[in-house]
């Protein structure tokens, strides 16, 4: 028996369904690789990593049950309010999905302990763990083994059936490739970008050269001169200033400026080069040129929820429906479903063409359209009935009769 399964034996034998406490500290362990701190330190990254996290997260995501033809949320499965509610004792749905979504855009892996408790039945709940205290392994025939640091340093070999892995783009099937590892060469530029542009501004406008006199300065000379130059020559808060020169002096900048060494333009591309790793439309993360237009940015938030996020979505339904799903669940007609309508929350005009296209398409009730705003049903049985479009069906043969009327002369 595992260290984790002896802290959920005693912990279940104390209480049915009490708090994973003994196992908090370790999930909520912030601690990340060190490159992956640094990293985030990079605001492209951090913009990255957010845009993909708020946007996996803010999307309700359902337990959804298939029976003769009807889908309806199977709230009577535990697992429902662990996806939707509350996975763990001390997180909420969007901050669990949260950070997940930082695990796998960060390290390329999310890892949770299913806790089944100590009968083994359903799962109680999904104890995250930071990634770089779990380790993958892949056994001769071919099973998975997870090796799990406590906090304590000891590690713990736990089996594919107690760990939900979730993982990003993989080459060998078992691991998610690690983006920022990969993107360490723009990541770094980006980070060398930012440390020269701070150096340049808080060496002044002319950040760098020779301040000539004539003669030989002694010790305390010099001491005095560079003293004065550091207090009064240097520093974005004397940028502009005059510099009062004695002693035939002269001041030759030997230092490009920001200008000359195309700094902005670094910057600016290396925004381009992180977000080609992520996957991320630039604008986005609050970059666009000047060639685009409300019309082509339009374009490109749906781009982003297309060629972005949707990928997530699907990756981690089938991930649920594969791991946290048993084959009597599946055979029953159970399925994970992020619902994508919940992107537009917030955007009122948005919601009601949509949701309007839903009902007068016949593809919604007017009462389903309703709940999608969280409205009471309406009374009116024809509220419950779809909307099908005559052009679709034809007019119905009263209606008929009444058109060839109108035609008699």
């Amino acid at each position: 028996m595992s260290w984790l399964d002896k802290i959920f034996s005693s912990l279940w034998k104390q209480k049915a369904l009490g708090r994973s406490d003994v196992l908090a500290d370790l999930a909520k362990q912030q601690s990340w690789a060190a490159n992956s701190q640094n990293a985030i330190q990079v605001s492209t990254v951090f913009a990255c990593a957010r845009v993909i996290g708020e946007g996996i997260a803010q999307v309700p995501l359902k337990l959804m049950k298939e029976s003769n033809g009807k889908r309806e949320p199977a709230k009577d499965n535990p697992l429902y309010h662990l996806l939707a509610s509350k996975p763990n004792s001390w997180q909420t749905s969007f901050e669990y999905r949260e950070m997940m979504a930082w695990h796998l855009v960060l390290t390329g892996n999310h890892y949770s302990y299913i806790n089944r408790g100590v009968s083994g039945g359903s799962i109680k709940e999904l104890i995250p763990l930071d990634p770089k205290n779990v380790t993958v392994k892949q056994n001769a025939d071919f099973s998975l083994s997870y090796e799990v640091r406590g906090k304590d340093g000891a590690m713990a070999l736990v089996t594919a059936d107690k760990i939900w892995h979730v993982r990003g783009p993989s080459q060998n099937g078992y691991l998610g490739l690690d983006c920022v590892k990969l993107a360490r060469e723009a990541i770094g530029l980006a980070l060398n970008g930012e440390d020269a542009a701070k150096r340049l501004q808080e060496n002044g406008v002319r950040p760098s050269g020779v301040y000539s006199v004539e003669g030989t300065l002694s010790p305390d000379q010099y001491k005095a001169l560079a003293a004065w130059i550091k207090e009064n020559a240097s520093g974005a808060e004397n940028a502009g200033k005059p510099m009062i020169l004695d002693r035939s002096a002269k001041w030759v900048n030997t230092q490009m400026t920001g200008v000359d060494a195309q700094s902005l333009e670094t910057r600016r591309f290396q925004i381009e080069e992180i977000c080609r790793f992520f996957r991320v439309m630039p604008i986005m993360v609050g970059y666009s040129d000047k060639a685009a237009t409300y019309a082509s940015a339009e374009q490109m938030f749906l781009a982003h929820v297309v060629h972005t996020l949707a990928p997530w979505f699907v990756r981690i339904e089938q991930s649920i429906d594969a791991q946290l799903l048993t084959d009597s669940d599946r055979q029953a007609g159970l399925y994970s479903n992020f619902v994508e309508e919940g992107l537009l929350r917030g955007a009122a005009i948005d919601t009601m063409n949509t949701i309007l296209g839903y009902v007068n398409g016949g593809i919604l009730t007017p009462n389903e359209g309703r709940a999608l705003l969280d409205r009471n049903p309406d009374t009116d049985p024809a509220a419950d009935q779809l909307r099908i479009p005559a052009n679709v069906v034809g007019l119905p043969e009263a209606m008929e009769g009444s058109k060839d009327a109108d035609k008699t002369p």
